[in-house]
């Protein structure tokens, strides 16, 4: 079921958004109100438990994006090439901190895209702006990757 607040008018909710902002004190003290009421934050091992979940939750919108899972293959396929050419202990390594990355990178571009469209559901040139920045910068992890991986299957034993 969709909550009743998602349905409305887009604009009309970007107005409220920004009349709930004025109503804030100077410091930001007030407590965030959602739904169903004040939203309590957790503290001690209940914060790490809820923390997780948030992780989690985001792990699986990001699962849902297409270039994520295209990665999550590539990524795949490289690993199967280091088993196959014998690759070293920090080779592997490199190459899942790369990966990391890019997944970090990634998720902060789909976080970027879906606030601009949230915030801006009309197209607009700050909007593509900040949209082709997040994607670039995707793009240069993904070139990282690519790189490093046809230096480790191809170049490595050439050079080395």
């Amino acid at each position: 079921m969709v909550p009743p607040w998602i349905r409305l008018n887009r604009n009309v909710e970007a107005v409220r958004f920004l009349n709930s902002r004025d109503e804030m004190d100077a410091k930001n003290t007030n407590p965030r109100k959602g739904a169903a009421g004040p939203v309590t934050k957790h503290t001690g091992f209940r914060h790490l438990f809820a923390a997780a979940s948030y992780s989690f939750g985001g792990a699986r919108r990001l699962i849902g994006e297409a270039a994520f899972r295209h990665e999550l293959i590539a990524f795949a396929v490289a690993m199967a090439a280091f088993a196959t050419v014998g690759a070293n202990l920090f080779q592997y390594v490199a190459m899942a901190i790369l990966f990391l990355l890019m997944m970090a990178f990634e998720a902060i571009n789909t976080a970027i895209e879906e606030i601009v469209d949230r915030v801006s559901p009309e197209i607009s040139e700050m909007g593509r702006n900040a949209k082709d920045l997040g994607s670039f910068a995707c793009l240069c992890l993904i070139l990282a990757n690519a790189g490093y991986a046809v230096y480790v299957i191809f170049l490595a034993r050439l050079l080395g």
